[in-house]
């Protein structure tokens, strides 16, 4: 394992869409030469940029360090290399491990079979040096490896994250379509939210937006809320860097009771459900939650933000989409004036149905589901609205 000091390549993993925005929290976390790749960003630091990497970037879902990269020709090559790797450096017979496998046009055509190849060539390497071999744990491992196959190029690294880091800890419960936490800390980045305009979810669920919005308002750590780390199984695990990281990340805090962050529901269960992880999250001071139908809101000030997340008719089927969008754009003509909207929404037809056309547009995914990200200004006055064409 690389000591305190030196510097090492590394790469983010992150949801497609949201690489520029991750670069730029890694930026800001000191990391060098940060790169923007497909659904990464690669970069170079230091120990402590990594664990910095893990507990503050709220749009990065792992942190990889490459640990060996190899060309392949034959199949045969995958565990030849991976068995020669001295993994001893890193795990202990006694250990256990866990790896994904990630392949793209290879020689390969299975992820499954290499992640199975490279675990046969690790622990038959320790059953012949040590006569005894590491076993598999995919839930809790001591390591977990990833083999990323791109054409004829190998990259082994480990995770130093663990579980994901879109799994914060604060989402006690959920509802039926939740928002993935990395992504809905993407979306307030991509709005431009200045931290000072109120910031409205008038479809907020179980809340996940407005408690990424309120986290990153007070400067609170993305990781404040996890126990757990892959890096804290290794065995360079440093705990007194750790615990200095955490303590300089918790010297910006500020306090929560400042900021206008309003969630509505009409559903009664979805808002007790925002309630309680808002509740967990401590965040109640800096969340105004209500039980509001979004045609029957009333808008919680004259001006501010909308992030919203309705349903797709994916995994929440609506009756009638289009007539719902049409219903959402009436509404923010209607009430809204003087707000920028933001819509997420994979229904890319029945999106357009809102009737307004957007001054803005990224393209994200939510899980496997394409999706828009639309940001719609609603003048006030003469200028009241700009319509689609």
């Amino acid at each position: 394992m690389p000591e305190n000091t030196s510097t090492n390549l590394m790469i983010a993993k992150t949801v497609s869409g949201l690489e520029p925005i991750l670069k730029a929290e890694l930026d800001a976390i000191g990391a060098l030469n940060a790169e923007v790749m497909n659904r990464s960003v690669s970069f170079e630091g230091d120990k402590a940029c990594m664990y910095r990497a893990n507990y503050l970037c709220s749009t990065a879902l792992r942190i990889l360090l490459p640990v060996h990269v190899f060309e392949i020709n034959a199949q045969e090559d995958l565990y030849r290399e991976i068995k020669e790797f001295p993994w001893e450096d890193h795990l202990d017979s006694d250990s256990t491990l866990a790896i994904d496998a990630v392949i793209s046009y290879t020689v390969f055509t299975n992820s499954q079979f290499v992640a199975q190849k490279a675990k046969d060539a690790i622990v038959d390497r320790f059953r012949e040096k040590f006569g005894k071999r590491p076993s598999v744990d995919l839930d809790n491992p001591t390591l977990r490896i990833n083999v990323h196959l791109f054409k004829d190029t190998c990259t082994v690294s480990l995770d130093s994250s663990g579980q994901s880091l879109h799994k914060r800890g604060y989402r006690k419960q959920t509802g039926i379509a939740p928002l993935n936490e990395v992504l809905a800390a993407g979306l307030i980045r991509l709005s431009g939210w200045d931290k000072k305009k109120p910031l409205l979810d008038p479809m907020c669920g179980s809340g996940t937006i407005l408690i990424e919005a309120a986290m990153l308002a007070s400067g609170m750590p993305s990781g404040y809320f996890r126990s757990d780390y892959g890096f804290f199984k290794w065995k360079d695990f440093d705990q007194a860097l750790w615990e200095k990281v955490k303590s300089e990340a918790g010297a910006l805090v500020k306090a929560p009771e400042d900021f206008r962050i309003v969630g509505f529901d009409k559903s009664v269960m979805s808002l007790k459900r925002a309630v309680e992880n808002v509740g967990f999250a401590g965040l109640d001071r800096a969340i105004y939650l209500k039980r509001a139908a979004f045609e029957d809101s009333i808008p919680p000030s004259a001006e501010g933000i909308i992030i919203m997340n309705p349903p797709y008719d994916e995994r929440i089927e609506l009756d009638d989409s289009v007539e719902f969008y049409k219903m959402i754009g009436n509404v923010l003509k209607r009430k809204y004036s003087g707000y920028k909207a933001w819509v997420i929404s994979s229904d890319l037809e029945a999106i357009k149905f809102i009737g307004l056309k957007p001054s803005k547009k990224y393209k994200v995914f939510n899980g496997p589901l394409e999706c828009r990200f639309l940001g719609f200004d609603l003048y006030e006055g003469k200028k009241s609205i700009t319509f689609a064409d």
